[in-house]
């Protein structure tokens, strides 16, 4: 029997003027699942995890997260319920140590399972050795794992990753991949956008494929990668044949 969902998205609309970003977007997102979203640049993916996390309100359609309407609700509401994310340009409070922003995160984000242990999560993200340091001081990748660091110092039940693996090397990849699958099998959710497929053929159970709005696939990946739509969104392909 497959568990409940925890995140429900049901016709989901996003304008921005007269551009409709998100155009009647469903999905379906259960506990300990990994679900990779994926398309073209300006597909509407990263608008996904945006009006999920609260930074855009929807203009239609509805999300429910553990069965409550939490569309248009602020982004620290949606912490405190469970739901954080990472960004594709991380933005730590840069003369703040790493511990700091961390101990920021813990203590603003509420988390429903008790405090988390900075320590604990920093080691868990190879980021130990760096506590004491501003961060300022940190290479790109080692932001992006702080950024991933202060998502998870409010437990989510619920992680957004917005191309989190962008930039980093194979080496880098395979520790954040390992990491990301250790997070669904304690149960957290992930809505993952990436371009890099190999990284989303790792991680994913799941794939939607994304095109001007709109669902165009739902699947695994190497079904995705066989399927006509996709192949003509991705490689401009064309009908003939």
């Amino acid at each position: 029997m497959s568990p409940e969902p925890l995140l429900v998205i049901d016709h989901l609309v996003k304008r921005f003027g007269a551009f409709r970003a998100l155009d009647e977007f469903s999905l379906v997102l259960a506990p300990g699942e990994i679900l990779g979203l994926v398309g073209p640049n300006g597909s509407g993916k990263t608008t996904c995890i945006n009006v999920v996390s609260g930074l855009y309100a929807p203009d239609g359609g509805e999300v429910r997260f553990a069965g409550r309407p939490i569309g248009g609700l602020a982004p620290h509401r949606l912490v405190h319920l469970g739901i954080n994310r990472t960004f594709q340009v991380p933005k730590p409070f840069l003369t703040l140590t790493v511990r700091q922003n961390v101990e920021v995160a813990i203590t603003y984000g509420r988390s429903a399972h008790g405090p988390v242990e900075a320590g604990a999560l920093l080691a868990s993200l190879d980021l130990a050795e760096f506590a004491e340091r501003p961060a300022g001081a940190l290479n790109g990748a080692q932001q992006k794992m702080l950024d991933l660091a202060r998502a998870l110092a409010t437990g989510p039940r619920l992680l957004l990753v917005d191309e989190l693996a962008a930039g980093l090397n194979p080496a880098e990849i395979e520790r954040v991949a390992l990491r990301l699958k250790e997070l669904s099998r304690s149960g957290i959710a992930l809505l993952v956008v990436e371009h890099l497929m190999g990284f989303i053929g790792q991680i994913t159970d799941r794939v939607i494929v994304v095109n001007a709005g709109r669902e165009i696939f739902e699947g695994v990946l190497p079904d995705a990668i066989r399927d006509k739509r996709v192949a003509e969104v991705f490689l401009g392909a064309d009908d003939a044949g």
